[in-house]
């Protein structure tokens, strides 16, 4: 028992780790990929003792800016809330990462690992509900600076989150149906299988127009351009506006942690997850009669190097959208 309990403790901290550094280097991808697009250099000025590494260093610089900053607080906030709700909106947002599936089953001496944080039958409504629970730490950092425009703002986000996490839960219902199940780890072995002994059971094959809904409600869900209405960086006023220093930053890396999550949940849902076509626990069984054995350690890796590389290419995908949609008009939004 001590011994499962020790497992999932590493688990979740390696993938909590794991998620908060990716949320800082995508900091980094998105000011190359937005430079790329706009014809730009991107920013590259930092360095450590000359070395600039493509501003890579420009993060750290970031959260010492960030720290060093000074923490204002609005004389007439809730102060309570007010402290509270960056620290609601990241919690949730990490914590949604527990209920992924992010590689098949790892067997250590006898021993079998789920590689998720949380293994539970209803995954997907835990993810469900860690979303709809991220609604919370936006109307707090609206309600509790007690300033109008903030509140507008929060009342903004809330608004456009819940409509859209309508759609969101609507377009998994034929996921459901055809893979029978709600738990994320069994959605993605049952992908594992093939139509006609050539064709991967991927999401994207079985319900192609449910996933461009679930794409779309999702990218509605994290709030950035072009579904950017509750801030709406370029001349509107959100509902982080009275937040200074690092719990801003905080905010901010919330945007990039739920990018993560819904480019993970893309590919869980509709990408085979971990699955590699033909790969099968035992090695690689290919339609025309070839056969290659490998070890669970290497189709366990091969499984996490899939499943990450899918992510991170939706990753890339959505900050293309970013810079190269414009915003909706808030009719046309809702």
């Amino acid at each position: 028992m001590i011994e499962v309990v020790i497992i999932k403790f590493v688990l979740a901290g390696i993938v909590f780790f794991a998620a908060l550094n990716l949320a800082g280097f995508h900091t980094w991808v998105e000011r190359k990929q937005s430079a790329l697009i706009q014809d730009r250099i991107g920013a590259n000025r930092a360095d450590i003792f000359g070395f600039r590494m493509l501003g890579m260093f420009h993060g750290i610089a970031d959260v010492v800016k960030m720290f060093t900053k000074e923490d204002i607080v609005p004389a007439n906030a809730d102060k309570a809330l007010h402290n509270l709700a960056p620290f609601f909106s990241v919690f949730f947002a990490l914590m949604t990462f527990a209920g992924i599936p992010f590689g098949d089953r790892l067997i250590i001496g006898g021993r079998v690992i789920e590689l998720q944080v949380v293994h539970i039958d209803a995954a997907l409504l835990y993810i469900f509900a860690m979303l709809s629970l991220g609604v919370y730490g936006v109307i707090l950092a609206g309600f509790a600076s007690r300033n109008n425009y903030a509140l507008l703002g929060g009342l903004r986000a809330t608004a456009q989150m819940i409509s859209y996490e309508i759609a969101l839960g609507i377009s998994l219902v034929g996921v459901i149906v055809v893979y029978g199940t709600i738990d994320l780890a069994e959605i993605v072995r049952a992908q594992g299988q093939l139509i006609g002994g050539w064709i991967p059971k991927w999401g994207i094959i079985t319900q192609p127009i449910a996933f461009f809904v679930f794409v779309t409600a999702a990218l509605a869900e994290t709030k950035r351009v072009p579904f950017d209405l509750p801030e709406g960086e370029s001349e509107i006023i959100g509902y982080f506006v009275e937040y200074s220093g690092m719990k801003f930053g905080m905010f901010y890396l919330t945007d990039f942690l739920e990018t993560i999550v819904v480019a993970s949940l893309s590919t869980t849902l509709f990408f085979g997850g971990w699955q590699v076509p033909y790969l099968m626990p035992d090695g690689f069984h290919f339609p025309w009669g070839g056969t290659i054995l490998v070890s669970n350690w290497i189709y366990v890796l091969l499984g996490v190097a899939s499943f990450s590389i899918k992510s991170l290419t939706f990753c890339f995908l959505f900050m293309q959208l970013r810079w190269t949609l414009p915003r909706f008009r808030y009719d046309q939004l809702m």
